[in-house]
């Protein structure tokens, strides 16, 4: 056991993370995941069989993401060649355990297939050409099988203006109502969302860009339902959940139907301590209560809950265990803080958020 969870509190057998979500009112408390064998997961083979027992398990998560397999990289590697071998993996492990899909990304700056960038003389018809054909395929192929499509995700720079990506440069504001008229057309019944991070507090630049984003999309006509939250925190210093609910209700008041934390993970400097796993747990309640208490948050993805599996150490340098479980499969205090803040909401915060269409929409919501 790690000494860090044994000293802060006592384990139990299991946390329920998504049992105890449901009875709060969401629709899911979820866990990303990638294909095994590739990127972070390489070389741990031999934990698979206690990482997918947590994972499958329908009271401790409810819901889940490919992290990496239906992003442009890996769906169209080649023009007009598609692969779905990566993103099946994760909706056959959804269907299989009765587990809602939330579907990442369909256009994105990063992770994208370098032909994409390579040509430099792209004419407006052709990049009109290239997403439509990319979307049309893509969402074309897990039709009906999508809670919600991550349509757009990071257009944003950090000072909350349009990022100058490939598709910016060529159609400017045109390629984002682009991407989610086809999206809408291609499937109609699956929720359309723009993803982001650095959008989760209420006064940030970044979220005023966000909300222009939205604006901008409905003024035209064009049909977005929700706005993800990335919600790539940093312990030692997060919102509240005031924060976030305030944020929340800026979004909902725009008129899309639902928010949700897409992505959720909390960084901490190594090595981590009683302090930082405090700081920690105290990031995830705040995360939990919030999303609790706005009926229009649907739910809450964790982007992957096993800390081998987190692409933070990769990315940033001196900071890991950002997610709920330890690399021998002891929990962090967040997953029993996170359980305990759910159990004691009070009943008058509990409203019920139901899945009214997909396999998944047999499994009773509050348990």
């Amino acid at each position: 056991m790690h000494l860090l969870a044994a000293a802060l509190l006592p384990m139990l057998a299991s946390a329920q993370l998504d049992y105890w979500a449901k009875k709060a009112g969401m629709m899911y408390y979820g866990a990303a995941t990638d294909t095994p064998g590739q990127r972070e997961r390489a070389g741990y083979e031999d934990k698979y069989e206690q990482y997918d027992a947590i994972l499958k398990d329908p009271l401790q998560f409810g819901q889940t993401t490919p992290t990496n397999g239906m992003k442009w990289l890996f769906t169209e590697p080649e023009p007009g060649v598609f692969n779905f071998t990566e993103g099946d993996f994760v909706a056959k492990l959804a269907k299989d355990t009765g587990k809602i899909l939330r579907c990442h990304a369909l256009v994105w700056h990063s992770q994208l297939a370098p032909w994409v960038e390579a040509k430099k003389d792209w004419t407006k018809d052709e990049m009109r050409e290239v997403i439509t054909r990319h979307i049309t395929h893509v969402a074309g192929h897990w039709k009906g099988q999508c809670y919600a499509w991550d349509v757009l995700n990071e257009a944003l720079d950090e000072d909350g203006s349009y990022r100058q990506s490939v598709f910016y440069k060529v159609l400017g504001e045109e390629y984002i109502r682009l991407a989610f008229q086809v999206a809408a057309e291609v499937d109609p019944d699956t929720k359309l969302y723009y993803n982001d991070y650095g959008i989760e507090r209420p006064t940030s630049v970044k979220t005023e860009g966000a909300k222009r984003l939205v604006k901008m999309l409905r003024s035209s006509g064009i049909r977005i339902d929700g706005v993800g939250m990335q919600a790539h925190l940093h312990a030692d210093n997060h919102p509240t959940a005031e924060d976030h609910e305030n944020t929340m209700r800026q979004y909902l008041g725009l008129g899309i139907e639902e928010v949700a934390f897409t992505e959720l993970d909390v960084r901490i400097t190594d090595p981590a301590n009683a302090t930082s796993l405090e700081w920690q747990k105290d990031s995830y309640i705040q995360v939990a209560k919030a999303c609790a208490r706005v009926k229009g948050c649907v739910g809450i993805t964790v982007w992957d809950f096993y800390d081998p599996f987190s692409w933070v150490p990769w990315t940033f340098p001196g900071k890991g265990a950002a997610g709920l479980w330890f690399e021998d499969f002891t929990e962090h205090p967040a997953v029993q803080g996170v359980v305990e803040t759910l159990k004691g909401l009070p009943l008058p915060a509990v409203v019920n958020r139901k899945v009214t269409r997909y396999h998944c929409a047999t499994r009773p919501i509050g348990g």
